[in-house]
């Protein structure tokens, strides 16, 4: 997943102004410990950053994928 899909699907699932406030201020123990912003920073792949944020929010695993798109295995 590019960095670009991430914040696609952040803005999508949480609104664009409020993806940008999560992404800064929720710590993801999946992580080490960061915020998305931080995870994706240090280079952390975006897909595992996201499922963390998934996760994290308790978002359906059906909309992991983001809009109209079937849940992968």
């Amino acid at each position: 997943m590019r960095v670009s899909t991430f914040w696609e699907l952040m803005a999508h699932e949480f609104g664009a102004g409020y993806c940008r406030v999560l992404a800064q201020d929720l710590v993801l123990s999946e992580v080490g410990e960061r915020t998305a912003t931080e995870a994706l920073d240090a280079g952390v792949d975006p897909k595992t950053v996201w499922f963390a944020v998934c996760r994290a929010q308790e978002v359906p695993e059906s909309r992991w994928w983001g809009p109209d798109q079937p849940p992968r295995g």
